[in-house]
C-alpha cells in the first residue's frame, strides 16, 4: 500500500526522516514491476474514534494545530494501516506492506513528535481489529532498531497484545530494557531482546527462532503486525546493526510461517525506521517480496 502523500512533509531540509524515503521505495517497486501490485488507501475513511483508542484528545489537536502538514501525512499514515485491514478482512489479500511515514512507534501523548512519530499507527491498527473484528489475540513484532517505547506503553497491562521488539536498548529512547516485561494481566506478554551494536542475520535470526517462536506459539495469534523498520540494516546513519537484506528476508518468512501456522497468514507489516535512503528501499523491497511469496 503506497501513496503520493506520503511524498509530502518533511521537519526540517536535512532531517533523516525524509520523503524520500518512500520516492525511493517506489523506484524500487517500478524497477521490479511491482507497482501492479500496489494499492492505495481510503481517503474518506473516519479515523477519529481510532485514534482516540490510543492518543488523548489533547494530543491529537496539539498535532494538528503545531504541525498541520504532518497531521495530513500522518492521518493518512493511519487511514492506510486501517485500509490494509479491510483489504484482509474482504478477503483481497491475505497480507500488506504499508510504505507509509512518518513511522509512529514512539507516538506517545505529548502533543508533539516523538523521534520522529505522531501517531502510533501499529497500536491504532491492533486496537481497531480489537474492537472492530473482535480480534483477541494479536502479535506485534518491532524490528526495527530503535525500542517501540509508546507500543510498549499502550498494551503494557494487556494480556490480548503479545508485544516482541529486537532493538539497541542504548539507543534512542533509552527504553527496552529485558526486565521489562509488562504489569498486570500483561505480565510476561511483553518482550524485550536487547541487541548490541554489529549485531548480524545470524544473531537476530537465532533470536526470532529461540525467542520469538516457542513464545509466539504458546501465544497463538489470531492476526500478526509487524513495526518494519529497517534502520537495522547496515550503513544505516542512525543504527549500528549488521542486517542484510537476507536477513530481513528470513526474518519475514519467520514472521510468516507462524501466520500460516495461526492466523490464516494475515500480516501487516507497516514501515517505522530506515534512513539509508538506498538501503531502506532495499529492505523494503526484499520484505515485500518474501512477503509476496506467499
Amino acid at each position: 500500500m503506497v501513496d503520493k502523500i506520503f511524498q509530502k512533509f518533511h521537519l526540517s531540509p536535512d532531517h533523516p526522516e525524509s520523503p524520500k524515503r518512500i520516492s525511493y521505495i517506489y523506484d524500487q517497486l517500478k524497477k521490479h514491476n511491482l507497482l501492479n501490485k500496489c494499492i492505495s488507501f481510503k481517503k474518506h475513511i473516519k479515523v477519529k474514534q481510532w485514534l482516540n483508542t490510543v492518543h488523548t484528545d489533547n494530543h491529537i489537536e496539539s498535532i494538528k494545530e503545531n504541525y498541520p502538514e504532518a497531521y495530513e501525512v500522518a492521518i493518512s499514515g493511519v487511514k492506510s494501516c486501517l485500509s490494509a485491514v479491510e483489504k484482509i478482512e474482504k478477503n483481497r489479500c491475505s497480507n500488506i506492506f504499508c510504505a507509509i511515514r512518518p513511522p509512529g512507534h514512539h507516538a506517545i501523548n505529548t502533543g508533539k513528535v516523538e523521534g520522529f512519530c505522531f501517531f502510533n499507527n501499529i497500536a491504532i491498527t491492533a486496537k481497531y481489529l480489537q474492537k472492530k473484528y473482535n480480534y483477541k489475540k494479536i502479535l506485534i513484532v518491532d524490528w526495527d532498531y530503535h525500542h517501540g517505547n509508546a507500543t510498549q506503553d499502550m498494551f503494557y497491562d494487556d494480556n490480548t497484545v503479545l508485544f516482541f521488539s529486537t532493538h539497541d536498548k542504548d539507543a534512542y529512547p533509552g527504553t527496552g530494557q529485558t526486565t521489562k516485561i509488562g504489569i498486570g494481566k500483561g505480565k510476561g506478554y511483553n518482550i524485550n531482546v536487547h541487541l548490541p551494536c554489529g549485531t548480524n542475520d545470524e544473531k537476530i535470526i537465532e533470536v526470532f527462532n529461540n525467542i520469538l517462536v516457542p513464545r509466539a506459539s504458546k501465544f497463538k495469534p489470531e492476526f500478526i503486525l509487524i513495526s518494519a523498520g529497517f534502520d537495522g540494516r547496515h550503513d544505516d546513519p542512525l543504527g549500528c546493526f549488521e542486517i542484510s537484506d537476507k536477513g530481513f528476508e528470513k526474518l519475514t518468512k519467520i514472521v510468516m510461517n507462524l501466520s500460516k501456522k495461526f492466523c490464516d497468514n494475515k500480516i501487516i507489516s507497516i514501515l517505522e525506521g530506515g534512513y539509508n535512503l538506498h538501503g531502506n528501499a532495499k529492505g523494503v523491497l526484499a520484505h515485500i517480496k518474501t512477503l509476496d511469496s506467499i
